[in-house]
């Protein structure tokens, strides 16, 4: 059984020139046929922003607390990740539907789909990181050696996801709506982590609340996006959070692997 969920990785990294194609070409033919074409996987989120900025910072008139930075500026490093987290999961969950044709090909190592789909959400992210970047700089906070730890924080996010995919994309085939439950999970998720709200002033006096809350994974990385950009904090300060993160992740991962590995013999007669 272990046998088995190693090799998860070493077949990534075998078909690492396979993923990077298929990955460019998913990218580019996801909005293909529209007149925007690949702007529109730019514009959806941008406007999202925009709304979530407009209502809570002049609807609401949110403050950013003892930060005192404008709110925008809190906003975007904490709903960055999310869209990344977003897009990947719906897009590993799918990935065994999308590509049904590849699947039921005996030659075909359909453990990369996941992967492809992921990096695939990837490039959408490497560009808001940068948009944070130019928005920080027009705000006269110029990039720094903490900065670094955006490739952390992305490499958390990435194997977060994979493992979960593996899960979700297996499950998925037979139980089509794990898909709708995921919906839902992601609408109420982007809520119980600290996006839109600060955790010091919201959870102030409810410890035991802001210890659950902590358990979501997500929590881990959105704070960790916040401490570079905003409160210049190195992820090795805050250890027993960062243990607890790749502990999860890697259960996550190992149950993936398993569940996956124990389906895949199937996939082909569902699909």
């Amino acid at each position: 059984m272990l046998r088995s969920i190693v090799t998860l990785p070493t077949e990534i990294i075998r078909n690492r020139r396979l993923i990077a194609k298929l990955s460019y070409n998913d990218f580019k033919t996801k909005y293909a046929g529209s007149y925007l074409g690949i702007i529109w996987a730019f514009i959806q989120p941008i406007i999202t922003i925009l709304v979530y900025w407009f209502v809570f910072s002049v609807g609401f008139r949110a403050g950013t607390g003892n930060l005192e930075i404008p709110f925008v500026l809190y906003l975007v490093p904490g709903i960055v990740p999310w869209f990344f987290f977003q897009d990947a999961l719906i897009g590993g969950t799918a990935a065994l539907l999308e590509y049904n044709y590849l699947v039921k090909k005996v030659v075909f190592n359909i453990s990369v789909l996941p992967v492809v789909k992921i990096i695939s959400a990837a490039f959408v992210h490497g560009f808001f990181v940068l948009f944070t970047i130019i928005l920080y700089i027009a705000y006269g906070r110029w990039p720094d050696f903490y900065y670094l730890q955006i490739i952390y924080y992305s490499g958390c996010t990435f194997v977060l996801v994979l493992g979960l995919s593996y899960f979700t994309c297996a499950v998925v085939v037979f139980f089509r709506d794990l898909s709708q439950i995921i919906s839902i999970f992601l609408q109420v998720g982007i809520w119980l982590t600290p996006i839109m709200w600060i955790a010091e002033d919201a959870l102030a006096g409810h410890e035991l609340l802001r210890k659950i809350l902590k358990l979501n994974p997500m929590y881990y990385i959105v704070s960790g996006y916040r401490d570079t950009f905003i409160k210049k904090v190195w992820f090795f300060e805050h250890i027993d959070w960062t243990l607890y993160f790749w502990a999860f992740t890697i259960l996550s991962f190992m149950l993936g692997g398993i569940v996956f590995k124990r389906l895949r013999i199937h996939f082909a007669d569902v699909l």
